[in-house]
């Protein structure tokens, strides 16, 4: 079975498992899931959440987060840790996108990368979620997932976006990852996956080729 065959039924499996996923973090400007997100790093989202729930009344706009006092933003942020560069970043961008961007997020790769503290995985975000564009956001489910399916052989986020987005429904790229998160969570867990009850495992390679 070809890769992109693959893709096509996982992508309509996770559809019907997942129609309403989306990302988890909570937000209402662009700016705010970008902050967010650059929380997020090695931090849950639901600890996120608590976190911007008082951050984003507390910094209400952009300019208040671009004025911010470092240290007291610091402590704002510390319950998500790595505070120091996480909370340099945002102040970072806050400036970057006041003085580079007119206030608003940039919706292009290119632009979105040189943003303090951004990597393709939140950019891609970005792309997907804000803007509507093609984007694949290679979390460590969607990386551990697709392998196992048979979509990619690499492991190194960048390599597996490329892989996926040659086989990935344009349209419905962005919908595949948040879905495939929430599938990871759920079923196809680093350990011990539920293998035997996983709707994919007619066309999953690692439970065909007996890696269980």
């Amino acid at each position: 079975m070809k890769k992109k065959e693959i893709a096509e039924l996982a992508s309509a499996e996770l559809e019907k498992l997942y129609p309403d996923a989306e990302c988890t973090l909570d937000y209402d400007e662009p700016y705010q899931l970008m902050f967010a997100a650059r929380l997020a790093a090695q931090c849950t989202d639901a600890r996120v959440n608590v976190v911007t729930k008082t951050l984003f009344v507390k910094y209400p706009t952009l300019q208040s987060f671009a004025d911010a006092d470092l240290e007291e933003l610091e402590q704002d942020v510390k319950p998500c840790g790595f505070y120091h560069t996480k909370a340099k970043s945002i102040k970072e961008m806050a400036n970057q996108l006041i003085n580079d961007f007119g206030g608003n997020v940039p919706d292009t790769m290119e632009k979105l990368l040189t943003l303090s503290g951004i990597g393709r995985k939140t950019a891609n975000l970005m792309l997907g979620d804000v803007f509507g564009k093609p984007a694949v956001v290679t979390d460590t489910h969607c990386i551990r997932i697709t392998g196992r399916l048979g979509l990619t052989k690499n492991k190194e986020p960048a390599k597996v976006e490329k892989d996926l987005l040659k086989i990935l429904n344009p349209d419905t790229s962005s919908d595949f990852c948040h879905r495939i998160v929430e599938f990871g969570r759920d079923i196809c867990r680093a350990r011990s996956p539920k293998c035997t009850q996983c709707p994919m495992n007619s066309f999953c390679q690692y439970y065909i080729k007996g890696d269980k």
